[in-house]
């Protein structure tokens, strides 16, 4: 006679474990002290704003006052008195042809002069990154030390090459000196991005048959836009506000804005109703730049920031 075992029982189920309580609401005490505790650094950086925008505000109602009035008081009575206000300077500014044609120069030598330095830059951090090829570090390491190269030291050796190849006094040889000496930091820059990106993605690409030039166009390149747009950024404000190398290089006829504000800094000593209006003509294409961009400047910022 054969018995059959009874069935073994199952496992009892695991109580489950009690609601997390509710977080306590804050209290307007802990409120308190944390505001007080931000207090410092709050008024830090407010001191720090004012200090920033009392003089570019001080020079914004210069640039709106007449020669007599910029002469006799100071920027600040115009804020009594808003009749002492207008737009005749910045008229007198924009009919003015050799600030047209600087204004011109100066898009002509930033717009090629970023887009050159983001493109070669991406493709170079991205081999640089992922690519392997024999002496790729040491390579790498050439690039990082050429970031502590003072860019004035080169002035006269490449002054010297422009002039023996027909470049100096052109607009062409100004964008390829801010190409050269902006890649290395863009290099730098992306590389470090770029290494980032999860090997699995990359691989996974390959594996689907995709090439070196598709993954960097349709993988790394939209993962990398932050970062790219930053740099963008950065590389436009420093072409746009250089005034070294275009003082250097561009002569008179392709000189850029900056050059130009400052030959009427030299032709009319300080006469500030001719050097207000041209500063702030030439703050407004920056600054749109900027707000533009702004979402993916800060992107770019934060980028590696969380994991």
């Amino acid at each position: 006679m054969t018995t059959t075992a009874p069935p073994a029982a199952s496992p009892a189920p695991a109580p489950a474990s009690p609601p997390a309580p509710p977080a306590a609401k804050r209290s307007i005490s802990g409120r308190l002290v944390r505001m007080a505790g931000r207090a410092p650094l709050n008024l830090l950086l407010v001191l720090i704003a004012v200090a920033w925008l009392v003089p570019t505000f001080g020079l914004l109602v210069s640039s709106m006052r007449e020669p007599g009035d910029n002469s006799a008081t100071g920027w600040w009575t115009a804020l009594g008195d808003p009749g002492q206000l207008s737009l005749d300077n910045y008229r007198n500014v924009l009919d003015d042809q050799r600030i047209i044609d600087s204004f011109w120069n100066t898009v002509a030598i930033t717009v090629p002069a970023t887009v050159l330095v983001v493109l070669l830059a991406a493709m170079a951090g991205y081999a640089f990154a992922w690519v392997r090829f024999p002496g790729r570090d040491w390579l790498f390491l050439v690039v990082v030390g050429l970031l502590v190269v003072p860019l004035q030291v080169a002035l006269i050796p490449i002054a010297s090459l422009y002039g023996d190849i027909g470049l100096f006094g052109t607009i062409a040889g100004v964008v390829f000196f801010h190409v050269a000496f902006g890649l290395p930091f863009a290099i730098f820059l992306l590389r470090n991005f770029f290494a980032g990106i999860p090997r699995e993605m990359l691989e996974a690409a390959r594996i689907d048959g995709a090439g070196e030039l598709r993954i960097f166009v349709r993988v790394v390149l939209p993962i990398g836009l932050p970062a790219i747009a930053s740099l963008a950024i950065f590389q436009f404000l420093w072409t746009w506000n250089d005034l070294l190398v275009g003082l250097v290089f561009a002569g008179n006829r392709n000189a850029p804005l900056t050059v130009a504000i400052r030959e009427q800094t030299r032709q009319f000593g300080a006469n500030i109703d001719v050097i207000a209006p041209g500063a702030f003509v030439s703050m407004v294409v920056p600054l749109v730049v900027f707000f533009a961009f702004q979402r993916y400047f800060v992107q770019g910022l934060l980028a590696g920031s969380e994991k």
